[in-house]
């Protein structure tokens, strides 16, 4: 992993300025700021994030954690510089461009679970495919989904819906529903900030685990120190970043 101004804050994965593993992530002189929020502005001079690789981003809220993660998701755009993921210059993208690349290459995972209440649990994990299929049958992504839903012990809740359902376990829902069209990029925001303590513990092994087993490369935000010790690199986004204002988190 390569960064200006950034290191591993608990420790662990110095910065590297190799890699064998191609990048998932190159950020290079890229500016972003709020429109009517003058006073903020998110800088990253230079950022380099490895295929499979599992990175906590923490810091103080308004530090831009959040911000971040819209940018590689496409979701923002750069007044400036380079965002690139999977070898897809985000920054040169319209918005509908960005939209369809989201569905293809994102995965992500937020606190609030967004789930669809009036869907059963199978068939939320599918959304996914309901949106954009990739060239596989329903019947292909019907059996993705319930391979998911085993491997998180949630086999038997697939025609549950999802207020039937703990916190713990609807969250462990839209883990698959993000993994189900093996992301090459995953994006967790505050994933874990609903739930108890060993539900916390849960979902972030949980991201690790079906990461790792996809290859997707994964960015979880995070205010929780508690849940670092797991994760490859730990970035402040502060040492990242320059950032001003609370425009998000």
């Amino acid at each position: 992993m390569e960064a200006d101004g950034a290191g591993s804050s608990a420790g662990r994965a110095p910065v590297s300025q190799h890699n064998e593993k191609p990048a998932v992530i190159e950020l290079r002189d890229m500016r972003f700021r709020y429109p009517g929020a003058g006073e903020f502005e998110l800088s990253i001079p230079s950022l380099s994030i490895p295929s499979s690789e599992s990175v906590a981003v923490v810091g103080p809220s308004g530090s831009g954690k959040t911000t971040l993660l819209g940018l590689l998701a496409g979701i923002l755009r750069p007044a400036q510089g380079h965002v690139q993921v999977s070898g897809t210059e985000l920054s040169a993208l319209g918005e509908r461009q960005r939209r369809q690349f989201r569905i293809r290459q994102v995965g992500q995972v937020f606190q609030a679970f967004e789930l669809l209440h009036y869907l059963t649990v199978l068939e939320n994990v599918m959304l996914t495919h309901f949106i954009h299929a990739g060239g596989r049958s329903a019947a292909q992504s019907r059996k993705r989904a319930l391979e998911l839903l085993t491997d998180t012990g949630l086999a038997d809740r697939a025609d549950s819906r999802p207020d039937e359902l703990s916190q713990g376990e609807q969250q462990r829902v839209a883990v698959c529903r993000a993994l189900l069209n093996r992301p090459a990029l995953l994006l967790a925001d505050e994933p874990t900030g609903n739930l108890d303590s060993e539900n916390k513990r849960n979902v972030v092994d949980l991201l690790l685990q079906q990461s790792q087993r996809g290859g997707s490369t994964l960015l979880m935000v995070t205010h929780d120190r508690s849940l670092l010790e797991p994760f490859a690199t730990v970035l402040d986004i502060r040492e990242l970043c320059g950032a001003q204002g609370k425009p998000g988190t």
